[in-house]
């Protein structure tokens, strides 16, 4: 069983990712792109923040900064997807690929970045054990906000485009604008979280990112699982709920002595989660 501090710890580390989820949910789900740009765009987020709150820079401006980093990689995969007619898995493996290049240009042809010492959005939250609130501050208006989107005639469009392309095309949505649009907002959020996740850790390393994507999809299935919703704007709040409960499933099996689980079968035990659940619904559907 978990202790109060591997609980809160769980709890803290589920909340950030639940970030991340939310930005994968908005194209995997949607507008039903498959979009892999997210595991680069997660460090890309990491590498700025780590890089401005290392120079000194206020660390909520560089998160704002770090957002903005996801707006471009978000962009180029719409970009090479809308313009060039390049596959959404294939636009988002080449940006990821891309991007893991500029992230080690970013932070100086080093691997990893400490940032320890510095000044972070967390820093008198640790001392004052208010780390949860804190996150739940920062991610509170980006829950809202994209509610409230989903919820605009802007929102409907995206949800158009995701139900039927060809429809919402002959309604008067421009598809391939609002694909980008959508690309941007959601690996805005992704890099966001990264950029927390970052401050979170005091450090960036250029693998942070591996099984994001992965991680990010099995906190959607179990959301969606736990929390069924029926309005789609509102499953976003079953997708920080999910990120949480994934968290802390798999620290309970690292921290089990029965299952004898080691560190390195954290993508092992992902894995079978979410086929687990996948397969469970499915049966559940045709039954």
């Amino acid at each position: 069983m978990l202790n109060a501090q591997e609980l809160l710890t769980s709890l803290d580390v589920g909340l950030i990712f639940g970030v991340v989820a939310i930005g994968i949910y908005l194209t995997f789900r949607t507008i039903n792109f498959a979009d892999l740009t997210c595991d680069g765009s997660f460090v890309f987020g990491a590498a700025v923040t780590a890089v401005l709150v290392k120079q000194g820079f206020n660390p909520y401006f560089a998160l704002v900064v770090s957002s903005a980093a996801g707006v471009v990689a978000g962009f180029l995969t719409g970009i090479l997807h809308v313009k060039f007619k390049i596959s959404d898995l294939l636009s988002g493996i080449i940006v990821a690929f891309m991007l893991y290049s500029i992230n080690l240009r970013i932070m100086g042809d080093s691997p990893n970045i400490t940032f320890i010492d510095e000044a972070t959005t967390f820093s008198n939250a640790f001392s004052n054990r208010n780390t949860t609130l804190t996150i739940a501050t920062l991610i509170a208006p980006i829950a809202l906000s994209l509610i409230y989107l989903l919820f605009s005639g802007f929102g409907l469009r995206l949800r158009a485009v995701g139900y039927n392309k060809q429809l919402a095309s002959i309604n008067g949505t421009n598809v391939k604008l609002t694909t980008i649009v959508g690309l941007m907002i959601s690996n805005a959020i992704i890099s966001l979280g990264g950029g927390m996740f970052s401050q979170y850790q005091g450090f960036c390393d250029i693998s942070q990112g591996t099984g994001t994507l992965v991680a990010g999809l099995a906190s959607v299935v179990i959301g969606e699982k736990i929390l069924p919703f029926r309005r789609e704007p509102l499953i976003i709040l079953s997708c920080v709920v999910g990120s949480v409960l994934y968290r802390i499933f798999i620290n309970m099996a690292l921290h089990s002595d029965i299952l004898g689980v080691k560190t390195q079968d954290v993508n092992l035990i992902t894995g079978i989660t979410i086929i687990a659940i996948m397969v469970i619904k499915r049966r559940k559907q045709n039954a």
